[in-house]
């Protein structure tokens, strides 16, 4: 299967499987203590509970084979409840004939096999109904979806809009559209707001939250559309391209369908969605320890803190996750209140070239602060970002707004993926590197190169850098 579409197919399935898995397992439970109080009631505890397991692992056989599900988000309530229908029926029934075979079925009440068969239908119906309204009423809205532009000319917008509509897909939300052959910002096409034309499509899609683009353009425009996917290409941004033109001849391009169209989907980002729902399962476990441990140093922190200086003990700052999303980062505060007004006075003395601030010795950090750095205590409240989902435990450098705004094409790819605590650059020596096109180089490294393993290898090294302190702020 096409790796672009992978995230949004496992992500269906495996929890679509869950929720079957869970319907099965509760109403196997309610009709036994039903038919008989408990499971132990007629004495042959031991093989109703092989039944349930039974029809446990004949529910989890059914969706891996069949892939009933495919269609789930375009089916009607009465399509749905005719593939349950025959789901559960198909379960229950291959269950019994399996329980007949072993010469069991004679100890299971012949009650518990119609209770379950009725419960699981209603139970299953209402998980599915449930599930489907979540993500196409929330999900889709929320910031954990991907958000879309529509880049084409004005004689298709409307057309191109009603079939994405019709597709009642729940991965992506369309969230603007950039028309190339008329000046129309500003202005909205069937609900949809035109940010764009020709001229600033592209510095549009750098400074806005965006995840992927779907170009329609008629083919005089060939040449404008290379152009516009190697720059969306290499932001990280996914591309769609309608391939009712002839084929671009461009790397990270792959064939499928979107929205009802034939594409050519264009990326450089194929990172296998099922070992970044590891990545994340990892996140949430080391977020738990961290604040953990958060919460055991909070209290001398936050002394030490409040001795040396008046301000919060807690410093929060907006600063930039994936594909342009806002989200407000917290460190223990390690410089003087007014660090932000005098930061402009010390433009002069920045040490880094380029978009980052750094310098020696300075003057804006408090004593305090200074071991906070050294000893990396100041970014054990970021384990809260870790937990939300704004971060991961190794990725980029999440930059501030400042920076951001002042982004390239080069640079945006840097946020394609979740910023992290730690990453490529950190245990590069975080000091010693006085290039921002370094610290770029390096996070792209660590996007193209991403393996789970080369997360477990660069949280090691970092622990080896704040306990010996190289390169340490």
């Amino acid at each position: 299967m096409n790796t672009i579409y992978r995230k949004s197919r496992v992500l269906k399935t495996y929890m679509l499987i869950l929720l079957e898995l869970f319907a099965a397992g509760a109403s196997f439970a309610i009709a036994m203590l039903i038919r008989f109080g408990d499971f132990y009631a007629d004495g042959h505890g031991d093989t109703h509970l092989f039944f349930g397991i039974l029809l446990l692992a004949m529910s989890l056989m059914y969706s891996m084979m069949t892939d009933w599900n495919r269609d789930f988000f375009i089916r009607g309530f009465f399509r749905e409840l005719v593939a349950i229908g025959k789901y559960t029926a198909t379960i229950t029934v291959v269950s019994v004939l399996f329980m007949y075979m072993r010469n069991d079925v004679d100890m299971l009440s012949r009650m518990v096999f119609g209770i379950f068969a009725l419960i699981d239908l209603v139970l299953t119906y209402l998980c599915h109904l449930a599930f489907k309204e979540y993500m196409l009423r929330y999900y889709k809205k929320s910031l954990k979806s991907d958000k879309l532009m529509v880049i084409t000319v004005r004689e298709r917008a409307s057309r191109i809009i009603e079939q994405i509509r019709s597709e009642h897909a729940w991965n992506y939300e369309l969230t603007s559209i950039a028309i190339m052959d008329e000046d129309m910002k500003g202005q909205e096409i069937d609900g949809v707001p035109v940010v764009a034309g020709r001229e600033d499509v592209i510095d549009t899609g750098t400074q806005n939250i965006l995840d992927r683009v779907f170009i329609s353009l008629p083919l005089s425009d060939i040449e404008t559309v290379r152009d516009m996917i190697l720059d969306f290409e290499a932001m990280g941004i996914l591309c769609h391209y309608d391939i009712d033109v002839e084929e671009l001849n461009i790397e990270g391009k792959e064939a499928g369908n979107f929205a009802g169209y034939s594409v050519l989907s264009f990326s450089l980002q194929n990172l296998d969605y099922r070992r970044l729902l590891i990545k994340r399962f990892f996140d949430i476990i080391g977020a738990i320890i961290g604040l953990a441990f958060t919460i055991v140093i909070f209290p001398f922190v936050a002394l030490a803190i409040k001795i040396e200086s008046r301000g919060p003990v807690i410093f929060k700052q907006e600063r930039i996750g994936r594909n342009g999303r806002r989200f407000r980062l917290y460190k223990f505060r390690s410089m003087y209140r007014d660090a932000e007004e005098r930061k402009k006075e010390l433009m002069e003395q920045n040490e880094v070239k380029g978009l980052m601030f750094k310098m020696k010795d300075d003057p804006r950090i408090t004593h305090v602060g200074r071991f906070l750095r050294r000893t990396s205590l100041d970014e054990f409240p970021q384990f809260w970002n870790v937990l939300k989902g704004d971060m991961s435990l190794v990725g980029t450098r999440p930059p501030t707004v400042a920076e951001f705004e002042k982004y390239n094409v080069h640079y945006r790819r840097r946020l394609s993926i979740t910023p992290g605590l730690t990453g490529m650059w950190q245990v590069s020596g975080r000091s010693d590197i006085r290039d921002f096109d370094e610290v770029v180089r390096l996070d792209l490294e660590y996007i193209d190169k991403w393996s789970l393993l080369l997360d477990v290898k660069l949280l090691l090294q970092t622990v080896g850098v704040v306990i010996f302190g190289r390169g340490s702020k």
